[in-house]
């Protein structure tokens, strides 16, 4: 079975690049899976029928007790066939339903096999806690079929309502998920039912379970989300709201009646709930006029059955209760999908603009009538075995004395008495004839766009009279109920009181067909205010009024006051548990060495004058001292790692914030002076003090023995490397290690897309490509040195770096240009140093990375952007991506080889000349590590570098291409010079720029136009 939900899992990935392949036909290839699942599922079926069940597991979280086990017994063999095969059927269906130009058909087949997985492991798993993992999965995989047409508006609200009304039950089940689990000692659904303790937590935990299944189920007062959710295509209706994930509810509550359906509050609430939401689905299912919100309504009410028989607690009512369940999928997936083909071939759904599709279309018609009449309870048809199973549990249980018994016969029958009206107004509107209107056009269609309904229909009909052959095996779950009883599924029982009952059911029905019109006034006067859907438009306007003045009230001020907001908050819950502590440490050591007082008072200093300057560079400045303070601090206790990796985080936080302040006047609040600095004072104090007492209380809470003292030996033993630091970082805390460089992806994404505004570039900016545009304009930039000889010639300077030639004379440094050419080499080995040596020495990919990081922003610093390109000309997110594709595939490497994922494997060898060598898959994990800070360095340098340079060159007035760099002429020095960093820079002449001989990049003077009113560029400037 896991190996089942893992292909389902890899085929839904596969098949989007599957439709661009094979269009359509995707689908008949996707339906394939689901078909194997119900295949196999009928392989169980002689285990099933002895009573047993077919279990696996596989360990996940032992700490927990939390496994990915799963269990099919009758209940989980019925819904396993029910979502496999109608899933496999609606799939197939869906090749006919769509056109090939349809939008995203590769995501919507894949989001649908992915439903039809994440079904079966819902219905299949027995562990509490992964049922409910699949079951909140649904929820968002239904959003996101509801809203497949992303352009209507009707799509994106029907989607979100859903979303929202079915993940609050799934947060209030997920309350009582955890209470039973805790109270029963283990997350196995079949143990907590075979076991219930009865105790006051239980009954609470399986009421809010009950409130996750009434939502999922859409039962009153959650209803309204069903209806709604008829935006979506007709294959969505017929899977999820007829067949699967609607009866996840259903399931739900089969699941748990044997062990609680005689616990306090369970019966009155479903049996209440249930009836009322029958009668109602069922009378607003009369007022529609589209067919397709009639079967949702009609879903609505057949749903309330449902939850009402299977809810009852007798052994006879949960026997009629999964035999109605099957032919509710039956029937109502079938008339959602002829209503597909009916809105495909006419164009409507409206009943009142149809007419004569029975006469035109009579195959289609009489697939809908017998699904219709199914429905409606008419024999031979599974609909009517399954009605007369109900009627007769709950006559016995009336008659044995129990109220609830007579409630749920009368609020049934009724309910059924409305459902035989609307399955014949259904009938008659889609089918009838019409004389005051013309017949429908109907486009033509392939015979196998019918082959689903088809096959659904036939089995419908055949399990009708044959339903003595699954009576064996659906009777195994009807026993695990309490009590006694002795029914049996068959098509005929004799003349018994449930079979007049039907009689009259279908009698009354049709009256109330017949009487349509006189129906439809007396619904008419009815109030259009009472509906479910008004009420949560209400609550959704009124969440959003006081969120809207929750906002203005704590968020207005700017940011000042929402830090102010924040600390004081923060101050206010922690200092009051801080005041009422208890645990305080036996002695406070003030200091372990004089220096570090010193080191302290500076940054304490620091930091003071940071909140006082007025000049926003000297208040970084201030604020990096506090940095390097730690770096000393780390570097007096004997903590190389956290010393180096601290003092290359400042620099290069610096760097970034300069860049920043680029765009920011330079000094504080020059236009506004600072208010309320007093208070800020105090809250800034406050804050401190907080921080303190919170940093002295945690050195006396300690419960557990220390084991700092162990992990020299662990991180030999366990991560083969000496340096503690870097083995906690990739081999004991890894988990921990991937989450950061996961945030540290996310950072880089959000700044670069504040900042690319009008789309965001793949690729550094070339030279080459700044020429090519250009080239057109045949014309060059040049630079002339201000210390050109008096014979007219400019002697240029030397061009240490490529980006250098698009500085100007004034921005650029020839020392700076020598250092980084010099150092930029050798930072970068010693950054691959760090991160090999890391292990067993100071240094590690995150510091490696780092220094990687800071030689980039030299490069940057000392050429501007195209330097930066020059210097790394490729996509940052590609490197950041192989990181995390490193990163991960080390964990899930691992788990196909020892089932652990994150668990390092080492190899050792003695090599000639190098000696002992040991290499181990954590150091992999560590350069995925190394290219993610690499990735983010370069990809903030782009963000907060050269796109903000480019905006500023947008800024200045009068350059009408920015982005062509000003090439300053090369002087004769620069060939004598070489260069040391393996650039020719002749290469970077081509044929179309290539001056006259004499003229050349190497000698080339500064032209004067023949007319000064040609250029106005001063003496000595550029053009």
């Amino acid at each position: 079975m896991a190996t089942i939900l893992l292909v389902f899992l890899l085929v839904s990935v596969l098949t989007p690049t599957l439709t661009r392949l094979l269009g359509l036909r995707v689908f008949y290839v996707v339906a394939v899976l689901p078909a194997i699942a119900f295949g196999y599922t009928l392989t169980q079926t002689s285990t099933v029928a002895a009573g047993g069940a077919a279990t696996e597991s596989l360990p996940w979280i032992p700490s927990l007790g939390i496994s990915l086990s799963f269990r099919v017994d009758a209940l989980a063999w019925l819904l396993a066939l029910v979502v496999t095969g109608v899933g496999a059927l609606v799939l197939i269906y869906c090749a006919r339903y769509f056109d090939a130009d349809e939008p995203s058909l590769g995501r919507f087949a894949a989001l649908l096999l992915a439903f039809a997985g994440t079904m079966y492991g819902l219905v299949t798993a027995d562990d509490i806690l992964v049922m409910f993992m699949f079951w909140e999965i649904t929820s968002v995989l239904s959003y996101l079929l509801i809203g497949h047409y992303t352009a209507k508006r009707e799509s994106r609200g029907a989607a979100l309502q859903a979303l929202l009304v079915t993940t609050f039950g799934g947060l209030v089940m997920l309350i009582g998920v955890v209470m039973i689990s805790v109270d029963a000692g283990t997350t196995s659904l079949a143990a907590i039912v075979a076991n219930p303790t009865g105790t006051p937590v239980a009954i609470w935990a399986v009421l809010l379970i009950l409130v996750g299944a009434l939502s999922k189920s859409a039962l009153i007062p959650f209803h309204f989300w069903l209806p709604a959710a008829m935006a979506a295509p007709t294959p969505v209706s017929a899977y999820l709201h007829a067949a699967a994930m609607v009866k996840a509810g259903i399931y739900l509550t089969a699941r748990f009646a044997p062990g609680y359906a005689d616990s306090p509050g369970w019966l009155p609430v479903l049996v209440t709930i249930g009836v009322w939401t029958m009668l109602v689905g069922a009378w607003r299912s009369l007022r529609q006029h589209d067919i397709k919100l009639m079967l949702a309504y009609g879903t609505v009410s057949q749903l309330g059955f449902l939850m009402v028989v299977v809810g009852f607690g007798t052994r006879d009512a949960a026997l009629a209760g999964v035999a109605l369940l099957l032919a509710h999928a039956l029937y109502k997936a079938t008339l959602f999908l002829v209503v597909g083909i009916i809105d495909h071939r006419a164009g409507t759904r409206d009943w009142r603009k149809l007419s004569g599709l029975g006469r035109r279309e009579p195959a289609l018609a009489a697939i809908a009538l017998i699904a219709v009449a199914s429905m409606a309870g008419l024999p031979p048809l599974l609909g009517f075995v399954a009605k007369e199973s109900v009627f007769t549990a709950f006559l016995e249980a009336g008659e044995a004395g129990d109220g609830w018994g007579w409630i749920a016969l009368a609020g049934t029958a009724i309910g059924s008495v409305l459902t035989v009206a609307y399955s014949a107004k259904f009938f008659w509107g889609a089918f009838g004839t019409r004389p005051s209107i013309s017949d429908t056009p109907m486009h033509s269609s392939r015979w196998d766009f019918m082959l689903a309904p088809g096959i659904l229909t036939v089995a419908t009909i055949v399990l009708g009279p044959f339903i003595f052959l699954l009576d064996p095996v659906l009777a195994q779950y009807a026993d695990t109920m309490p009590g006694e009883g002795d029914a049996h599924l068959m098509l005929w029982h004799g003349f018994e009181p449930a079979l007049f009952l039907s009689i009259v059911v279908v009698a009354l029905g049709l009256v109330i067909f017949w009487q349509r019109k006189r129906v439809a006034r007396w619904q008419a006067t009815v109030p259009a205010w009472v509906d479910a859907g008004h009420g949560y438009g209400h609550t959704v306007r009124f969440v959003d009024r006081i969120a809207a003045r929750t906002t203005h009230l704590a968020q207005r001020g700017g940011l000042p006051q929402y830090l102010s907001t924040i600390l004081v908050v923060f101050v206010l819950a922690l200092g009051a548990v801080s005041f009422v502590n208890r645990t305080w440490p036996d002695a406070v050591v003030l200091w372990d060495y004089p220096a570090q007082v010193i080191i302290g008072l500076v940054m304490i200093i620091a930091a003071a004058m940071a909140a006082r300057v007025g000049q926003r560079m000297t208040a970084v400045l201030l604020a990096g001292v506090t940095g390097y303070g730690l770096v000393a601090l780390f570097a007096f206790h004997g903590a190389p790692d956290l010393a180096l990796t601290q003092a290359l985080v400042e620099s290069i936080t610096l760097v970034v914030v300069v860049l920043v302040l680029r765009r920011l006047p330079s000094r504080i609040a020059q236009h506004n002076r600072p208010m309320h600095r007093r208070r800020r004072a105090l809250i800034g104090i406050l804050v401190g003090l907080t921080m303190g007492t919170i940093a002295v209380i945690s050195l006396g809470a300690r419960q557990w023995p220390d084991m700092a003292k162990d992990l020299a030996r662990l991180s030999v033993v366990e991560g083969h490397g000496n340096n503690i630091v870097n083995v906690m970082l990739v081999d004991i805390r890894a988990w921990d290690t991937m989450g950061e460089i996961s945030v540290l992806i996310v950072v880089a994404t959000g700044v670069a897309s504040l900042l690319f505004v009008s789309g965001r570039s793949e690729q550094m900016p070339r030279l080459r490509e700044s020429r090519k545009r250009r080239e057109p304009k045949n014309r060059r930039r040049v630079v002339a040195d201000p210390h050109a000889s008096s014979a007219g010639h400019a002697v240029t300077r030397q061009s240490w770096l490529l980006g250098g030639r698009t500085q100007s004379a004034e921005n650029r440094s020839i020392l700076i240009e020598v250092l980084v050419r010099l150092l930029f080499h050798p930072a970068i080995v010693v950054s691959i140093y760090l991160l090999f040596a890391g292990h067993n020495l100071p240094g590690g990919g995150f510091a490696g990375g780092l220094l990687a990081g800071l030689a980039l922003v030299a490069r940057y610093l000392a050429g501007g952007r195209y330097e930066l390109g020059e210097a790394v000309p490729i996509d940052p997110g590609k490197i950041l991506g192989l990181g995390v594709v490193l990163a991960v595939g080390t964990a899930v490497g691992s788990i196909f080889v020892t089932g652990t994922p994150l668990e390092s494997a080492y190899f050792q060898a003695d090599v000639p000349l190098l000696g002992h060598l040991s290499f181990g898959t954590s150091s992999i994990f560590d350069i995925g590590v190394y290219l993610v800070v690499i990735g983010l360095s370069l990809d903030i340098l782009r963000s907060l570098g050269s796109e903000i340079d480019r905006q500023s060159e947008l800024d200045e007035p009068g350059d009408d291409d920015p982005d062509e760099p000003i090439i300053p002429a090369i002087g004769n020095a620069s060939s004598d010079a070489g260069d040391a960093m393996g650039f020719d820079a002749s290469s970077e002449w081509t044929p179309a720029e290539a001056p006259a001989p004499g003229t050349g990049p190497e000698t080339a003077p500064i032209t004067q136009p023949a007319d000064p009113a040609e250029d106005s560029t001063p003496a000595g400037g550029t053009r």
